[in-house]
This record gives C-alpha cells, structure tokens and sequence, in this order.
C-alpha cells in the first residue's frame, strides 16, 4: 500500500468504530481520531511519507517491530504503547484494520465502564 491507502484504509475502519471522532486539534494537517475524547490514532505526514500511528501493549509492539519493517516505534508518542505504520511494504489491508481495532479497544478498555461504547474485550473479536 502507499501512503493515501494506508491512511485511507486505516480512516475507514476508525470510521465505523463505535463513538469515534475525527479531530484537528494540531492543526488541518493532522488528523486526530478520538473514542470518548481520547486519541487512538493520528494520521500526519513526516518528510513527505504519510503515517499512521496507533496505540498498541508494550509487548505487542515490540513484536510488531521485529516482525515488520514498515513498524516503527510511535511517531511523537510514547514509544512503548505507540507505533507507527509505514506505506510501502508487508502491511495488509486486513493487518491495518486489525492494528486500529486493537488501539480502538485499548483506549477503551482504559475508560470509565460507563463511558465505554463497547466491551473492549468482546468487540471485533472474529467479526470480520
């Protein structure tokens, strides 16, 4: 995937999850998807490559990172629970989606219950 359809691809699965928000909060450049008023991604652009940077556990980034080239520690975000996804390379369709419902439920998961808009640890489990 390039840089537009992984940003595409990741904007269209943040769209159908439950209370998600579309933000600018840094700027028309940035964009700032939010569940309940907290981030769980950020599409930007660094040196001309568009990215998207997502939530993930410490323990699954780092193996996200080992695995795949076009993972990088969170651009401008807390390298433990943050990574970045990069066109170009051994990322799916299907990876992208999975990756931005995974940052979607562990946002929520940290949520008030009664603000959480879905059971974070049943939601999108064998659904797709």
């Amino acid at each position: 995937m390039n840089g537009r359809e992984l940003q595409k691809c990741a904007a269209m699965r943040a769209r159908e999850l439950p209370a998600s928000t579309l933000e600018f909060p840094f700027g028309p450049d940035v964009d700032v998807y939010k569940v309940r008023g907290k981030v769980f991604m950020i599409h930007t652009v660094v040196d001309d490559e568009p990215l998207v940077v997502i939530k993930a556990s410490p323990s699954d980034g780092l193996a996200l990172r080992d695995a795949h080239a076009d993972i990088t520690p969170g651009y401008h975000m807390d390298k433990r629970h943050w990574i970045s996804l990069h066109p170009g390379g051994s990322l799916s369709p299907d990876m992208v989606e999975e990756l931005v419902t995974e940052s979607y439920r562990l946002v929520v998961a940290g949520l008030p219950s009664a603000q959480r808009p879905v059971e974070p640890h049943a939601f999108g489990r064998g659904q797709r």
